[in-house]
Formats: structure tokens, sequence, C-alpha cells
């Protein structure tokens, strides 16, 4: 179960600064004050860690303290939070939520892979240490889903989900069936449009829906 965070200042670390990690920095800096308006509590930015800390980001990011080691950020006893963006079922993203729930910290992830195949190990482990582990970004974040199956639908019998698991899928299948155009065509429309995960199997051969319904369920 979900434990709601109760202080006055939250000290937040960041691994992954990619485009969602870059995203979550910029609103924390630039929507300050109207966060604390609205939780009553400060979030401020502790340190951050990416793969290449020469890469061209924004401002606020760059100003930010940089951490090398995810593992590292998450020992940090100034960090109350990690923020997990790194992506991958097992690995640095994977030992890096796991020695930050066994300090007693809370997770934030998006992390669908890992969640998928570790999740239930990892809530058990957040449990036993008194720690969150949250993750409506990992599915349908633009709509959130998690929070209202746990909380708002708790006394209801569930027996199916149905919806756009993938958005890159639901495009490719739609303007094949719009249009008549080609899968290979829209393919790579898809692709010029950086619509596909890196691994663009993850997207086409059903393993990002997949690991959704596996969280969902």
């Amino acid at each position: 179960m979900e434990k709601v965070l109760s202080v006055n200042r939250l000290r937040v670390g960041i691994a992954g600064l990619g485009t969602v990690g870059q995203s979550v920095v910029e609103i924390i800096s630039r929507q300050s004050a109207l966060l604390a308006s609205r939780t009553g509590c400060t979030i401020e930015i502790a340190a951050v860690t990416a793969r290449d800390r020469m890469k061209k980001r924004s401002p606020e990011v760059a100003s930010c303290d940089w951490i090398a080691d995810p593992i590292q950020l998450a020992k940090r006893d100034d960090i109350d939070v990690l923020v997990e963006l790194i992506g991958g079922e097992t690995g640095i993203a994977h030992d890096a939520v796991r020695v930050a729930l066994s300090g007693g910290k809370h997770v934030v992830t998006a992390n669908k892979a890992m969640l998928a195949m570790h999740g239930q190990g990892l809530a058990a482990l957040a449990e036993e240490k008194g720690a969150s582990l949250l993750f409506e970004a990992a599915v349908a974040g633009g709509i959130p889903v998690v929070k209202a199956l746990i909380d708002s639908l708790a006394a209801n019998e569930i027996h199916s989900i149905a919806g756009v698991m993938n958005g890159t899928c639901n495009y490719i299948l739609t303007r094949m069936e719009e249009e008549g155009k080609s899968y290979a065509d829209v393919f790579a429309e898809a692709e010029s449009l950086g619509y596909l995960e890196s691994d663009r199997n993850l997207d086409v051969g059903g393993i990002d829906a997949a690991h959704k319904l596996a969280i969902l369920t």
C-alpha cells in the first residue's frame, strides 16, 4: 500500500536525465512556489545523475549537484525520495531502487520493465522498510489510473482491463487501417517522429504493452 508522505521539505534525487528526467527537473525548478502552495511541502532537487554528464541540457538541470553513480545517489543522506528514470528491467536502475528502499528512502519510478518483472519483490521491500514505492508514471501517466485502482476502486471486483496500452502500436495500426499504408511505411514514419522506444521491439513486439498489463493486473 502506498504511504502518504508527510514532511515540510522533500529532498529529491533524480536518476536519469532523458526527456522525462529533464522535464521533472524543469517543472520542480520553475513551479516550486506553486507546488509548495498546493502540497504544503517545499520540494528541492538535492542531486541528479545520468550516463553522460557532458550532454547539453537545460540551465535548470545544469545547475543541479551532479553525482556520477546512481548507487551513491541512492545512498545519500540528504535524499528523501529517489526518482528513478533510467529504465531497464535489471542493472543499475534496479540496484539503485533496491539500495534506496533498503535505506528507508521513498522511490518514484516510471520503469515499466522493472516493475513488471520485480515489482512484487520491491513492494515487499518497501513495506518492510516503511517506504513508499510509487509508480503512477509507469502506466498511463497522462491519465492517472494506478491510484484510482488502488484507492477509489478498492471495493470493486475488477475482472478485465481494456484500453490503448501502447500509443506507438495504436498510431501504426490506425494509420494502416485508415489510409491503407503498409506496415513498413508507417513504421518508418513513427520512427522519424520519435514515437518508437530505442529498442523498437519493446513497442511493436508487444513487450511494452505486456509490462503495463502486468503492472495493472
